[in-house]
């Protein structure tokens, strides 16, 4: 079957859903502010209770990571992310979940060659282009200051 470019994008923009971009930007928005409200007011909660600021911000990165992975364990995250989209990729929680989703996906093929072999598997490239990055981003900065 031949068709011309013109006839596919037609065709295309028929069967196509409509995008609700202005929507999901929306709740990104939200959801990605709620998250990091949860962060502040646990922050400020641990300072309440006593922590100094670097302990106090240590403990916070802890909690949303264990708090995150949870969510991922018990389907909960998925649902979230579904609605919320690029508003889940908050840093922490987005990695949280970028290490416990393979982890539990591989669990039936064991814990050496299902959850070690492939717990970063999803995570290992945005370690390895963050680390990239940061270093040529620094050999930059270092050279422009010379």
């Amino acid at each position: 079957m031949n068709i011309s470019n013109k006839e596919y994008d037609e065709l295309n923009k028929k069967i196509s859903p409509p995008s609700h971009m202005f929507r999901n930007m929306c709740f990104a928005f939200l959801i990605g502010g709620l998250i990091c409200t949860i962060g502040q007011l646990l922050y400020r909660l641990y300072v309440y209770w006593g922590l100094g600021v670097s302990d106090a911000r240590s403990v916070v990165s802890v909690t949303l990571i264990f708090i995150a992975g949870l969510l991922t364990g018990i389907g909960v995250f998925d649902k979230i992310a579904k609605y919320a989209g690029a508003g889940t990729i908050v840093p922490i929680t987005g990695f949280a979940n970028a290490i416990v989703s393979p982890a539990i996906e591989f669990k039936c093929e064991g814990w050496v060659m299902g959850v070690g072999a492939k717990l970063f598997a999803l995570a290992g490239p945005v370690i390895v282009y963050g680390i990239s990055s940061s270093v040529i981003y620094g050999v930059i900065l270092w050279l422009f200051t010379l």
